[in-house]
C-alpha cells in the first residue's frame, strides 16, 4: 500500500507539473502583454520593397505595408517599430520573438507547419499591363500581341499557360528589361506582380498603362507565431476596420495605383 501510495503521488505531481508547463506555455504565447507592457510592437518588413515599403525622401519607411503597420500599433496604443528582415532570417526572427508579428507573407502548407497567419491584407497579382488605348480585356485577346515577362518566373509560367499560341511571348532576364522593352515599345504588353506594375502606372503619364485583367492572384498575409491568438484576433480586427472605413482602399491607391479590390484578399 506504501508503494501504490508513493506511485499514485508521483503521477499526479507529474501531471500537474505538466498541467502547469502547459498554462505556462500558454501565457508564454500570448504577445499581447508583453506588447502592451513595452509599449512597442516590433514589426518584421522588407525596408526595400516598393510600395509596400521602401525608403522615402526624408529616409523614413512608407508603403502600403507601413499603413497597415501603423494602424495595428494604432489599435493596440503602442509605438510600431519596423524591423528590416530578409526573405532568409524573417521566419527565425518571428520564432525567436525578435519581432512580433511580420508584413507580405504569402500562405504555403510549408510556412503553416511552422507559423500562423493572419487574415489577408494585401492584394499580391500577376497583372497583364498595357497603354489605355490597347483594347485587351481577357487571355483570347493576348492572341498576336508581343508581350515582355520574366523569363523563369511565376509570371512566366502563368502567361505561358493562359496565352494563345500565336502570342509574341518575349522573355527578359529581369524586371528592368521587361519594364524597357513596355515602356520603348519593343512589346504591347508586359506581364508583372503588383508591386512591379504599381512603380509603372506611378510614372508613365504619357503612355497611360493601366492594368488589363489578372492571370493569378495571391494574396500577402501578416505572419506570427502559432497559440497568439489574442495577437491574431487584434491583427484581424485592425485590418476589418481598415477595410470597413475606406483606409486600406485609400493606401491601394496611394502606393498601388489602382483602387482596393476585396475579392483580391481571397486566397
Amino acid at each position: 500500500m506504501t508503494l501504490r501510495t508513493t506511485l499514485k503521488s508521483a503521477i499526479t505531481a507529474m501531471l500537474m507539473l505538466g498541467a502547469a508547463g502547459l498554462a505556462s506555455q500558454a501565457a508564454r504565447a500570448d504577445a499581447i502583454d508583453d506588447i502592451t507592457k513595452a509599449g512597442t510592437i516590433n514589426v518584421g518588413i522588407f525596408s526595400d520593397f516598393p510600395p509596400f515599403s521602401s525608403a522615402s525622401a526624408d529616409m523614413s519607411i512608407k508603403g502600403y505595408d507601413i499603413d497597415v503597420a501603423q494602424a495595428i500599433a494604432d489599435s493596440l496604443k503602442v509605438k510600431l517599430n519596423l524591423v528590416s528582415v530578409t526573405g532568409q532570417n524573417r521566419i527565425p526572427y518571428l520564432t525567436d520573438k525578435r519581432v512580433d508579428f511580420l508584413m507580405s507573407v504569402g500562405y504555403s502548407k510549408e510556412r503553416a507547419e511552422v507559423i500562423d497567419f493572419a487574415a489577408a491584407y494585401a492584394p499580391y497579382y500577376i497583372a497583364v499591363i498595357g497603354p489605355a488605348a490597347l483594347a485587351v480585356k481577357g487571355k483570347e485577346d493576348l492572341a498576336d500581341k508581343s508581350i515582355a515577362v520574366n523569363r523563369g518566373t511565376l509570371e512566366d509560367t502563368s502567361l505561358t499557360e493562359a496565352a494563345p499560341a500565336s502570342a509574341d511571348i518575349r522573355r527578359f532576364d529581369n524586371y528592368n528589361s521587361v519594364i524597357q522593352a513596355f515602356i520603348s515599345g519593343q512589346t504591347q504588353l508586359m506581364v508583372v506582380g503588383n508591386d512591379v506594375g504599381a512603380q509603372v502606372l506611378a510614372k508613365q503619364d504619357a503612355l497611360q498603362p493601366e492594368q488589363k485583367f489578372q492571370l493569378l492572384t495571391s494574396p500577402s498575409h501578416i505572419g506570427l507565431n502559432k497559440n497568439e491568438d489574442r495577437l491574431k484576433q487584434a491583427i484581424n480586427d485592425a485590418v476589418a476596420k481598415m477595410l470597413a472605413d475606406g483606409k486600406l482602399d485609400e493606401s491601394s491607391k496611394a502606393w498601388l495605383k489602382t483602387p482596393l479590390n476585396p475579392d483580391n484578399l481571397k486566397d
